[in-house]
């Protein structure tokens, strides 16, 4: 059976929107299974080194904690000393330095001293125990008459006259100056030195009351001690040493005339060597 040309037009666009229809089901289906879409993959995390971090990139670093601020960590040195025992003098008050010799006159050492000061143009200061001055005043004037001072070191070298009475104390004192004073009349005595500097308030009164300034010493170079395997050579390069060690500007050193060679055979080399570094004085 032939169709017209219109119910054949027809059967046609039916057939096309009936095609539609399925295509349609067919997709709204597949969106609702998920069958078309490929599985799906456990996410996996890391971070990209490229991906910068929310912190700035570069960042200052915290400052240190300050310490408490000190002026000075070293341990503060001690004040020199001033004085010495009882407020004795220790140094000269200047920067010349005093050579004292205790415990003459002494007939076989002082002229020798007396000769190797005046060669060098030297002055000392001399303490004088009166008993020696007493048997010896013709060498009391020749110190005297070389320029150097005169001191008063008790009448006969009592290591013990400051624990005496304050009578006793002032009787030795003015013995021993009306003995130097015997020997040169008028003589200006303006110091006073204890046997083995043993001051006391008591004796440093005294001696002021005398109108004599108390001295101890800064450099003791012990020349009055002998070892028993000391040689004399030894004992005078000892001394030498100790003096050369210790002689600073200002010092007060002490020596001995007094039955001491080897002293004497020291200062034939000290003299000179002092001499370029210091200016040596007699005390004033």
């Amino acid at each position: 059976m032939r169709l017209s040309s219109t119910r054949k037009a027809f059967m046609i666009s039916l057939s096309l929107i009936m095609a539609g229809l399925l295509g349609q089901a067919a997709a709204a289906q597949s969106s609702h299974t998920g069958t078309a879409l490929p599985a799906a993959s456990t996410p996996t995390f890391s971070t990209p080194s490229a991906v910068p971090s929310t912190a700035p990139a570069t960042q200052k670093p915290a400052p240190a904690q300050t310490r408490p601020r000190t002026e000075n960590t070293k341990t503060p040195k001690r004040p020199k000393a001033r004085t010495g025992p009882a407020g004795s003098r220790l140094t000269t008050g200047s920067k010349g330095v005093a050579l004292t010799f205790d415990d003459g006159p002494d007939p076989a050492n002082t002229p020798a001293l007396l000769k190797l000061l005046e060669k060098n143009h030297v002055k000392a200061t001399f303490c004088l125990v009166g008993e020696n001055v007493k048997r010896h005043p013709d060498l009391v004037r020749k110190i005297a008459a070389g320029g150097h001072a005169l001191c008063n070191h008790t009448w006969n070298h009592d290591l013990k006259l400051g624990k005496k009475s304050r009578a006793a104390i002032r009787a030795d004192m003015r013995r021993t100056n009306a003995a130097i004073r015997a020997a040169v009349p008028n003589a200006q005595i303006k110091y006073f030195r204890a046997p083995g500097g043993n001051f006391t308030p008591g004796i440093v009164k005294i001696a002021k009351e005398q109108g004599m300034t108390s001295i101890y010493w800064k450099v003791d170079p012990r020349d009055w001690e002998h070892g028993r395997e000391e040689s004399s050579g030894a004992h005078t390069s000892r001394v030498i040493n100790s003096v050369k060690r210790h002689t600073q500007p200002g010092a007060i050193v002490l020596s001995h005339d007094y039955a001491q060679p080897d002293t004497i055979k020291a200062y034939a080399t000290l003299l000179p060597w002092l001499r370029k570094r210091f200016r040596l004085i007699a005390l004033p």
